[in-house]
């Protein structure tokens, strides 16, 4: 049955909204001509743009294709997940269901060990971020690629080894090995290898904004496009792009002039400094931005003393106040304050708004900023003055090939 519309109501409602001529889109106009000459940044899950305002061209720095070293940081930081994905199948599943995947990642494992050096970190990889901490680096990935082969073997020889227990007592908590010696945490190595990355991305993005001279308080914001899983990154406090850019300002663009933009136009990779697509959407972003800007000033013109909303409102949780429950991620007290940056990792896995890898993304931003941008300066947390243990001798068990026969 079709159904009827009045098309006097219906005109009336074109009036305001839905005309391409309506009064909504004289008001986005107004408010376009006002900030015409100011900066917009646009930052996708790749790229940032600014367009400097008043005609000039837009300039593009990309941070997430360009990071080199993440894979590999990537691959040791998921190995924990990898071996928890491995006790959850087994659970799931039953025995032996686990078992080819198990070969294969301690297969995996052992060659990654094999590759890894201080060489390939200083020499190769290169990353002007680790600048100094290449052997340390070197020796966690040894250390914790030893640990984790150590952990996969005894579960291939007895797999009523591989529990939950297991994992966190021997494994993610552990602080002395099978041979009663000093073992680091795998809890406190996904903590520096999240770091490190977000040390490295927030170095370049805020070197790259200190030469751009940016009126903040007259900046326009625009983050959109995906960010890790498709339900992360999309409100400022969970962003790790929103921190970097908010850090960068040193905390000065107001959080009004930001927008979290998940559906807006997304501008492909640029290819050889082909900048046509980012020019072409800057009026679209400027309008949508302007839109949504013109529609927030209608507030106190029509609701004048009534409270208002303030973004700055938002307060971080503070594990010291006894909290056993939390709806975002806690407060960094210190680079030792290893309570609060392992309870973040259990928060970024359960709440689906957060970011993976960004757990202490907004703490390196931070820290950064506190010191000039100087990476070595930076204290890192699970690896400056920790001490992993090179070439780690494994635990006597069986191997893979013996742990499988009949």
């Amino acid at each position: 049955m079709h159904s009827y519309e009045s098309p006097e109501l219906v005109e009336l409602y074109a009036t305001y909204t839905a005309n391409p001529d309506s009064i909504g889109k004289h008001l986005t106009r107004a408010s376009a001509e006002r900030t015409a000459g100011d900066p917009l940044i646009v930052a996708t899950g790749a790229d940032l743009a600014l367009y400097p305002g008043g005609g000039q061209e837009p300039r593009v720095e990309g941070f997430r294709i360009s990071t080199r070293g993440f894979k590999e940081l990537a691959g040791i930081s998921h190995l924990p997940s990898a071996l928890a994905s491995l006790v959850t199948i087994r659970t799931l599943r039953g025995d032996g269901c686990w078992r080819k995947d198990g070969e294969w990642l301690l297969s995996q494992v052992e060659t990654a060990r094999a590759a890894n050096s201080l060489e390939l970190w200083r020499d190769t990889i290169a990353v002007a971020a680790y600048r100094g901490r290449e052997k340390a680096i070197a020796a966690m990935i040894d250390y914790s690629c030893a640990v984790t082969a150590r952990y996969l073997r005894t579960a291939l020889a007895d797999e009523n080894y591989l529990t939950p227990r297991t994992l966190r007592e021997d494994y993610l908590e552990a602080t002395t090995d099978p041979d009663g010696q000093p073992a680091v945490p795998m809890n406190h190595m996904m903590i520096a290898t999240f770091f490190l990355t977000g040390m490295d991305v927030a170095h370049r993005v805020l070197r790259w904004f200190a030469d751009q001279n940016i009126n903040w308080d007259r900046a326009m914001v625009i983050i959109t496009g995906r960010q890790g899983r498709p339900t992360a990154g999309v409100t400022w406090n969970t962003s790790s792009v929103a921190a970097m850019i908010l850090g960068a300002s040193a905390h000065t663009l107001p959080l009004v002039r930001l927008y979290m933009a998940p559906h807006a136009p997304v501008f492909g990779i640029p290819n050889a400094g082909d900048l046509i697509e980012v020019k072409t959407l800057e009026p679209a972003y400027r309008a949508m931005w302007n839109s949504i800007r013109a529609t927030q000033e209608l507030a106190p013109v029509m609701f004048d003393g009534y409270p208002h909303y303030s973004p700055a409102s938002h307060t971080v949780p503070d594990l010291d106040h006894g909290l056993t429950k939390l709806s975002d991620m806690p407060k960094i007290h210190s680079a030792e304050d290893m309570l609060a940056m392992v309870t973040r990792l259990r928060v970024v896995l359960e709440d689906p708004r957060q970011l993976l890898s960004a757990c202490v993304t907004d703490y390196a931003v931070e820290q950064l900023v506190n010191q000039g941008n100087d990476p070595s300066r930076v204290v890192v947390p699970g690896l400056d003055g920790v001490t992993y243990p090179t070439r780690l001798h494994r635990t006597p068990v069986p191997s893979v090939d013996q742990a499988i026969t009949p």
